[in-house]
C-alpha cells in the first residue's frame, strides 16, 4: 500500500480500530440475517508527507451513489451553511453574473441561500437519491463524482468557478491528486476555492477517534493540506479554525499565478502543527495508546450502568457513532435503540451492532435514564430540543474525548 499523494509505501501504523462495517451502510430488517461485510479499520501515516490515510477497501462509487446523510436536519449546520453564504457575498462582492460551485452540494442545504440572494449555482453531488432532493427545490445539481474529467467538461461549457466550495468531501476522495487539479481546471483566474474538513490537530489532541472511517479515505494537518495543493498549482493563502465537526479547518485557495499573499494565520497555525509534532512520525505512534484506553472508560460506563438497571438508549445514527460502537463492542445489550431526525433512517438498524433507529419521539414514551449522544459535535443543539428527559430524571452522556453525564 503507498501513499495517495507522494506515493511512498506505508509502513506506520496511526491507529487500528480492528474491522468495521461501512458506517453508512444501514440496515433494513430484512437484511439483518444476511451476512455483513466487515473491512479492517486500520489507519497509516507517511513518513514522507505525513498524510494520515485508510486503505481503499470499496470505491466512492460503491459508498457514495445511494447515501444515507442528509444535511439538511441539522439545523446548527445549516446556520453555519448561511453564516458562511453572507460572508462570502459580503467579501467577493458576488453578484448574478458570478457562478458558485459547491462539490458533494448533498441535499442543496447550502447553495439555497446563494440562490436567495439571486447568485448563479451549480451543485455537483454523486449521490442520486440526495441529489434529487436539491433538484426538487430547483437547485441545478450534476449527479458524479468531482474529478479531472468531470471539470474539463464543465470548463469546456463555461461553468468556471468564482467561488468554488466543498463542505466535508476532501477526506471523501481516493485520489487526492486528481481531485485537487480538477479544483484548478474549474476555477476562474481570479476565483476562490474554500474548502472545509476535520482538523488533524484536534483529532488527535481530543481523542476524536470515532471520526475514523471507512467514507474517510484521508486525515488532514495543514502542514499537510498546503503542500498537496501547493503540487497541484494552487496556493493556500488563508485559514480559519472552526468549531464544527469537533473542530475544522476552512483554507481559502486561489492559483498560484494569482500570487495570493499568505495570511498571518497560514504562518501561525503551520508554527503550532511543526511544534506540536505533525512533521515527526514518531509523534503518531502514540495515539493508539490514548483510544485504547479510552475505549475501557467507555465500556466501564456501560457496564456499571446496567449493573445499576439504568436504560441506557443513543441519540442519532452518524457514521462516527457506528465506529465508536463496532470498536467497543456495543450492541443492544448495553443500548437498547437510539433515534434520530431523518426519517431515510427511521426503521433501520444500526451496521454492525444492529442496534435499531427510532423516532426521537421514542424518548418520550419509553423514559431512559441515560440518552448518549453520538453525535457528539451537536450536543448543544441536541440537548436544547431535548431538554424535557430532565422531567423525569434522565441524563444526556457523550463518550469523546472523554465519557461525560451531562445535566
Amino acid at each position: 500500500m503507498n501513499c495517495r499523494f507522494c506515493g511512498t509505501p506505508l509502513e506506520h501504523l496511526f491507529l487500528s480500530l480492528g474491522s468495521s462495517p461501512l458506517s453508512n451502510s444501514y440496515l433494513t430488517k430484512e437484511h439483518l440475517r444476511n451476512m455483513e461485510p466487515f473491512y479492517p479499520l486500520e489507519v497509516y501515516v507517511c513518513h514522507t508527507c505525513f498524510l494520515v490515510q485508510l486503505e481503499e477497501f470499496e470505491s466512492p462509487q460503491a459508498i457514495f451513489s445511494d447515501y444515507a446523510y442528509f444535511s439538511s436536519f441539522s439545523d446548527s449546520w445549516l446556520n453555519h451553511a448561511k453564516t458562511y453564504v453572507e460572508k462570502m457575498n459580503t467579501t467577493l462582492n458576488l453578484d448574478k453574473d458570478s457562478l458558485v460551485v459547491e462539490i458533494a452540494s448533498n441535499d442543496g442545504y447550502l447553495l439555497q441561500y446563494f440562490i436567495e440572494t439571486g447568485i448563479p449555482v451549480l451543485g455537483i453531488e454523486p449521490a442520486a437519491n440526495v441529489a434529487k432532493v436539491a433538484q426538487d427545490k430547483g437547485i441545478n445539481t450534476e449527479v458524479d463524482f468531482f474529478g479531472v474529467s468531470l471539470a474539463e467538461r464543465l470548463a469546456l461549457e463555461n461553468k468556471k468557478a468564482d467561488l468554488l466550495l466543498g463542505n466535508n468531501v476532501l477526506a471523501h476522495v481516493p485520489n487526492i491528486n486528481d481531485f485537487v487539479q480538477a479544483l484548478k481546471i474549474l476555477l476562474k483566474p481570479q476565483g476562490i476555492i474554500t474548502m472545509e474538513f476535520p482538523h488533524l490537530m484536534r483529532l488527535v489532541m481530543e481523542n476524536q477517534f470515532d471520526t475514523v472511517y471507512h467514507e474517510h479515505f484521508s486525515y488532514f494537518s495543514f502542514v499537510t493540506v498546503e503542500n498537496i495543493f501547493a503540487k497541484n498549482g494552487l496556493v493556500i493563502f488563508d485559514v480559519e479554525e472552526l468549531p464544527t465537526h469537533g473542530g475544522s479547518l476552512r483554507i481559502y485557495a486561489c492559483h498560484k499565478e494569482a500570487k495570493c499573499i499568505p495570511s498571518q494565520q497560514v504562518v501561525k497555525l503551520k508554527q503550532r502543527e511543526i511544534l506540536a509534532g505533525f512533521t515527526d512520525i514518531a509523534f503518531y505512534s502514540t495515539f493508539g495508546n490514548k483510544v485504547t484506553a479510552a475505549k475501557r472508560d467507555i465500556l466501564s460506563f456501560m457496564i456499571n450502568a446496567k449493573e445499576a438497571g439504568k436504560k441506557v438508549v443513543g441519540y442519532g445514527a452518524p457514521a462516527k457513532g457506528n465506529t465508536l460502537l463496532n470498536y467497543c463492542g456495543i450492541r443492544t445489550d448495553f443500548i437498547d435503540f437510539t433515534v434520530d431526525r431523518s426519517p431515510y433512517k427511521q426503521g433501520c438498524y444500526l451496521p454492525g451492532s444492529h442496534i435499531p433507529i427510532l423516532r426521537p419521539s421514542v424518548l418520550k414514551e419509553t423514559k431512559p435514564d441515560y440518552v448518549v449522544i453520538l453525535p457528539w459535535n451537536l450536543q448543544g443543539e441536541i440537548m436544547e430540543q431535548h431538554s424535557y428527559i430532565q422531567e423525569w430524571g434522565g441524563k444526556f452522556v457523550v463518550l469523546i474525548p472523554t465519557v461525560q453525564v451531562l445535566a
